[in-house]
């Protein structure tokens, strides 16, 4: 395996799609919306915010393990983790892992200034506010994600709806625009339904550690509750956005993909084990890029008509 093969799989690469999704929608809506498409800039976009997006996975990752959490998750017969396995395992040094961190940040700031004079300061607040959510979610003095009471959903939810949604449309029209951020909300809500699914993989481990995610907070029940609502909120703002005109009326064929997410929803008891909520993660995830693409085809399909 080459290095640079390593190292994306150790930034878990393969979960990419779920940050460039809402960059290509946030693309779809400059095109269908404004009639407006740089190659170049919208590259540049999508760059920075994949290099944020493998900064962010790496960071929770050095910060899970000198934390202990990942040790937890490795120990336990009722956790699935899933983390890298890297540092735990010893593979890597904690200084070598820690450099490629910085690195991809390094790209995604370098990629964000670069476009912030390309095409406004006012980008800067996206590169600011994506990179502290991305940084202090596990790091301290804050280790918001450790905290519970809803922090980390909220942070999912702009890092991977509202800022790469609005941020993409912002380089291509310099416009804040209030339907791009009405576009993101779909979107931003099932990825933050994966982050929240994938709290069940390991919640006994994490409540072990003393992170203190909303799962543990409220218990398993408690929590499925909350992910079966959040999936039908998430779900009924793609009719409510259409009523509103910032979806054309066919982006409601987006609701179909929650058949096999709520097929499986119903297949789960009070209590489950930890692959039955792989099951649920890997739902959620196909729901949410199944999602997505039918958002973005509606929207190119105004524009080109």
């Amino acid at each position: 395996m080459s290095k640079v093969s390593f190292w994306l799989k150790a930034a878990r690469a393969q979960v990419l799609p779920v940050m460039i999704l809402p960059v290509v929608l946030g693309g779809a809506a400059a095109f269908s919306w404004e009639n407006t498409f740089h190659v170049g800039l919208f590259l540049l976009t999508l760059i920075g915010a994949a290099s944020a997006h493998l900064f962010s996975n790496m960071v929770n990752d050095l910060w899970d393990f000198r934390n202990g959490v990942d040790q937890k998750a490795n120990s336990s017969d009722e956790a699935i983790s899933t983390n890298s396995g890297l540092l735990p395992n010893g593979r890597v040094s904690e200084k070598q892992f820690a450099r490629v961190t910085w690195i991809f940040l390094g790209i995604a700031v370098l990629s964000g200034i670069t476009l912030a004079i390309l095409t406004g300061i006012t980008l800067l607040l996206f590169v600011l506010v994506g990179g502290l959510i991305a940084y202090f979610y596990v790091a301290p003095p804050l280790k918001f994600g450790y905290r519970g009471k809803g922090y980390s959903e909220l942070a999912i939810f702009l890092a991977f709806g509202v800022l790469p949604v609005m941020g993409t449309y912002f380089v291509l029209t310099s416009t804040i625009s209030l339907h791009a951020f009405l576009i993101s909300i779909p979107i931003g809500l099932l990825t933050t339904l994966i982050l929240f699914n994938h709290h069940f993989l390991h919640w006994k481990a994490d409540k072990e550690a003393g992170k203190k995610t909303l799962v543990v907070l409220w218990g398993e029940n408690g929590g499925l509750r909350f992910s079966k609502s959040l999936a039908l909120v998430a779900y009924i703002s793609v009719p409510i956005l259409s009523i509103v005109g910032a979806l054309p009326w066919y982006a409601n064929l987006a609701i179909l993909t929650a058949i096999p997410l709520f097929y499986v929803y119903q297949s789960l008891g009070i209590t489950n084990k930890a692959a039955d909520y792989g099951r649920l993660m890997g739902a959620s995830l196909r729901a949410t890029i199944r999602t997505g693409l039918v958002l973005v085809f509606s929207l190119l399909l105004v524009g080109l008509l």
